[in-house]
């Protein structure tokens, strides 16, 4: 009988740690997959929902062009099945660990989105061949959200319906996110539509929206600003009487403060009009948190700062 009990109460131990071992199993089936920016990480979790594991690897505040992979991201990436990162030379720092990845065919996909896009579309660079900050123009966004709803669909094909649902849902919420950037960015005077910032992000944004930009390190935050650039820059400001300029959340705010105080040198007065997020999404539970977000926060800011 004791033995009867212990072959019974045995089983039941079997079968409590198999059943609590089943979120695991089931969590364990699901794709893999890693996003290299905040604006990759929430349009992937948009379209894939919790079908994927999904894992981010640039949080708020870090800037693109100048990380390196540390271990902990050096293991995702390892063990993800599908990695999808900007390209156009935006991660510079992880560029050759990214292509080792992509050329041991190992993976399901590793997708560069923004090199996939039309190059009619893109804006080019002096020094570089493409502005990598596609993200800025919603509309040029719309492709990104194809491949991956397109990458995951090939690499799962038992949720293709839900991406493809998914993905559906939030073009739309991207088209009405562009009307609404569309009506603030009108409401800036024709001769104050111009955006300066440090580094040159906002390119995208400017052509899509009908502004002029100017950013004081040109294209990659790599880049140094000369007391000659400080000096071009503010002899602008001054002659276009430009009320403001902004800091970026993920660039340090001295080139620009050393901009305004050259402004100041001269006579006018332009404040620093806020602080934009250009190549990272905003802290968890801020106005910016998503990539939607980080545009509308961005549109408020800059006109709010132009318009006075």
């Amino acid at each position: 009988m004791r033995a009867l009990r212990l072959v019974f109460f045995s089983c039941v131990a079997l079968l409590l740690l198999v059943g609590c071992g089943g979120e695991t199993a089931t969590e364990s089936d699901k794709l893999n997959v890693v996003a290299t920016t905040g604006q990759l990480h929430d349009t992937v979790s948009n379209i894939a929902g919790d079908a994927v594991v999904l894992t981010g690897l640039l949080g708020p505040g870090i800037d693109p062009h100048a990380y390196k992979p540390t271990q902990k991201a050096r293991r995702a990436l390892d063990a993800a099945d599908v990695i999808f990162y900007n390209g156009l030379f935006l991660e510079a720092g992880m560029g050759e660990v990214l292509d080792q990845l992509a050329e041991t065919g190992e993976k399901a996909a590793v997708v560069a989105v923004g090199d996939n896009l039309d190059a009619e579309q893109l804006l080019g660079w002096e020094g570089y061949d493409y502005d990598p900050h596609v993200w800025n123009d919603p509309l040029l966004w719309r492709d990104v959200v194809t491949q991956v709803r397109d990458t995951l669909v090939t690499a799962d094909p038992d949720n293709a319906d839900l991406y493809e649902r998914n993905a559906a849902a939030y073009l739309a919420e991207i088209e009405a996110t562009h009307d609404e950037l569309t009506a603030l960015y009108d409401s800036i005077p024709a001769d104050k539509r111009v955006i300066i910032t440090a580094h040159d992000a906002f390119g995208y944004l400017a052509r899509t929206y009908g502004l002029d930009v100017k950013g004081l390190q040109g294209i990659s935050t790599e880049s140094k600003a000369s007391a000659n650039d400080v000096i071009t820059l503010a002899d602008f400001i001054v002659e276009r009487e430009i009320p403001a300029i902004f800091v970026e959340s993920s660039v340090s705010k001295d080139a620009v403060e050393a901009v305004q105080a050259a402004v100041q040198d001269r006579g006018f007065n332009v404040v620093i009009g806020g602080e934009l997020l250009s190549d990272a999404l905003g802290e968890e539970g801020s106005d910016g948190a998503t990539y939607l977000g980080m545009l509308r926060y961005n549109a408020q800011t800059i006109t709010d700062a132009l318009k006075k």
